[in-house]
């Protein structure tokens, strides 16, 4: 499958927008392609610190509540130029979980730069199941 990566960052700009952080402003918005279908996800902040929910692990709800189980493409937009920006060790497990050997993710930044990694690059020697 090719993608058509400008018209998903024009997505992902859009949706980014709906990401709720009171607290950091930090706005990240996950586009995973799964079967030729995508799911959207924001990062959700709370006052309770540990109940965020990251716009990854929203993203990997939404497919699989959508009944699909492997991850073809992640694409993982932050509203920062940090350029290092990447899943956090969390979300890397969890998109590890529901990955294959050929998923592919793009961080892209809001200057639509983006670094692009195999699920291995991201998480070396993940846990997974056997």
């Amino acid at each position: 499958m090719k993608v058509n990566l400008e018209w998903i960052i024009k997505q992902l700009q859009m949706i980014v927008k709906r990401a709720y952080t009171p607290f950091s402003n930090f706005k990240v918005a996950c586009m995973i392609i799964a079967n030729n279908q995508t799911f959207f996800g924001v990062n959700i902040e709370n006052s309770s610190f540990p109940v965020t929910l990251c716009a990854e692990r929203s993203a990997i709800a939404s497919m699989v509540t959508s009944g699909h189980r492997k991850i073809d493409y992640v694409f993982v937009y932050f509203n920062t130029k940090n350029k290092s920006n990447s899943p956090c060790g969390m979300c890397r497990q969890n998109l590890l979980e529901f990955s294959h050997q050929k998923t592919k993710l793009f961080c892209i930044d809001n200057d639509s730069s983006y670094k692009q990694f195999s699920i291995d690059e991201l998480l070396m020697n993940g846990f997974k199941k056997s």
